[in-house]
């Protein structure tokens, strides 16, 4: 049978187009396997399914389209399809006759292997034993090998974002279980796929879906739980890829990495700081280099502490001090730098989360009254940070937040010609928060947080919950923030 030959629409494909495919009588032993249908796992057809066809034969309609060798690819059916074949097979034999079964022909799909795929995809999504990876395989490869009209209408129907294709192979790098246990848990795509991005963080996958839970008990729609727990995972990532590179660094140096001593075992080694050469001058990392001894332990930010392996073995002498006993005071001071390192840390991931809530309101439609009123106030009071700020003439988070494409080479006086009168609240709106993100960079910001820091927080917390919980506080901001709340006693 000829082909039709098809070009990509221009437009989008009506319900009536769709709706009315030829139907014709096929012998099964002409339908394949189309190459774009969506179920790779589970393709063959179970004894149930075959015992029910040799009865009655094949009773919905399967969808299939024309290929050049005159065979019919099915997209729709394939399982229904051979089961029908292996019914005929034996037909003779058993008294049984014959059957074909009935197919709609879409010669319209002839070269739209992406929409073919779609198709399939719709069909078989909700029909039992279609693995999780097959349905993201088929959304990435059937998204991206679409035209924009028809991607558009495809994530619409299947009820994903325009980065669904992205977020799918990404998920993909997850293992079925894991899969299986996202789609349980109640993870969407654009989730799944974040999963799979700090999978390896320690507890990823645990802390993602209490976070998520949190957010579905909550009962709003909104994701804040997930938000900061996902910046937090990336920033713990972030840690382990430095540390990972301080230590690759060192092994290129060909410097060993000290390791903590095994259980009854002495730890010979000393940092250079407590160590003398053997005339008593002090050792230093330049003049230890050639030492046999030369080592390193890596500190809590990554960095080298310098040690040498074995000082008495290589000539140097231990500078002369009394040792002091470890004291319940100096356990102390360790626990509060653990958490200041960990406070630290948390500050800077909760940035993220923050300033993509900042960038939202900014580009809705009308800017939320209290965001309006705050942004008046800070530009007619003039406060010095916001003052300071302007006269360094930072603009690349003011044009993240207004959206504009590479920030970090925006014109800002270029924007400001084109910005419409009804956008002028929203950007004055960026501009103030650009300055007031700025007043909170440092890390160590949490530990003592001003009255107007706070104040700045705190209108973000209120703007996310009237959002349908979009947004809410990071643990760190929320205990930083804590004194500084309205005292709702009173």
């Amino acid at each position: 049978m000829a082909t039709a030959v098809s070009t990509q629409p221009t437009e989008s494909v009506t319900h009536e187009e769709e709706d009315a495919p030829q139907i014709v009588l096929l012998d099964p032993a002409q339908v394949v396997r189309d190459e774009q249908n969506a179920r790779e796992t589970d393709t063959e057809p179970d004894e149930e399914l075959i015992a029910s066809v040799r009865e009655i034969g094949v009773e919905e309609t399967i969808s299939v389209r024309p290929r050049p060798d005159g065979t019919y690819g099915a997209f729709k059916g394939w399982r229904r399809a051979q089961a029908q074949k292996i019914a005929n097979d034996t037909a003779g034999q058993d008294g049984r006759p014959v059957r074909k079964i009935k197919a709609h022909v879409r010669e319209d799909l002839v070269g739209r292997d992406g929409w073919t795929r779609f198709l399939s995809l719709v069909e078989n999504k909700h029909r039992e034993g279609m693995s999780e990876r097959d349905i993201l395989k088929s959304q990435e490869l059937s998204l991206i090998d679409m035209s924009d009209v028809e991607r558009r209408q495809a994530t619409r129907a299947l009820g994903v974002s325009r980065n669904a294709a992205k977020h799918a192979k990404t998920a993909q790098k997850l293992d079925d279980a894991t899969l299986r246990r996202a789609t349980a848990g109640g993870m969407d795509l654009e989730q799944t796929a974040q999963l799979a991005e700090v999978e390896h963080v320690r507890g990823a996958e645990r802390r993602l879906l209490r976070a998520l839970g949190r957010d579905h008990e909550e009962g709003n729609g909104g994701r804040g739980h997930w938000d900061q727990e996902m910046a937090l995972l990336k920033a713990e990532q972030a840690d382990d890829d430095a540390r990972a590179k301080a230590q690759e660094d060192l092994k290129k140096a060909n410097i060993p990495l000290l390791g903590q001593p095994s259980w009854g075992q002495k730890d010979t080694s000393k940092p250079l700081a407590e160590l003398t050469t053997g005339l008593g001058n002090p050792l230093t990392e330049d003049n230890h280099k050639n030492c046999p001894g030369r080592s390193a332990r890596l500190d809590d930010e990554h960095r080298p502490v310098w040690h040498c392996s074995d000082p008495a073995a290589h000539g140097h002498k231990v500078r002369p001090q009394p040792k002091k006993p470890r004291t319940e005071q100096d356990e102390q001071r360790a626990e509060e730098r653990r958490k200041v390192i960990a406070c630290n840390r948390a500050w800077k991931a909760a940035a993220g989360p923050r300033q993509d809530f900042v960038a939202r309101l900014v580009r809705q439609k009308t800017l939320p009254d209290a965001a309006r009123v705050f942004a008046q106030e800070i530009v007619l009071t003039v406060p010095y940070f916001y003052s300071s700020w302007a006269d360094k003439r930072e603009s690349e988070t003011v044009a993240r937040f207004l959206g504009i494409k590479e920030p970090e080479h925006a014109d800002l006086a270029e924007a400001a010609v084109q910005l419409p009168k009804a956008r002028v609240v929203n950007a004055l709106f960026a501009h103030v928060a650009a300055a007031c993100e700025y007043d909170i960079r440092e890390p160590k910001t949490w530990s003592n947080l001003t009255v107007r820091q706070a104040r700045y927080l705190l209108l973000l917390e209120a703007l996310g919950q009237d959002d349908s919980g979009s947004y809410r506080l990071s643990e760190v901001e929320d205990e930083a923030v804590a004194r500084n709340r309205p005292d709702t006693a009173a």
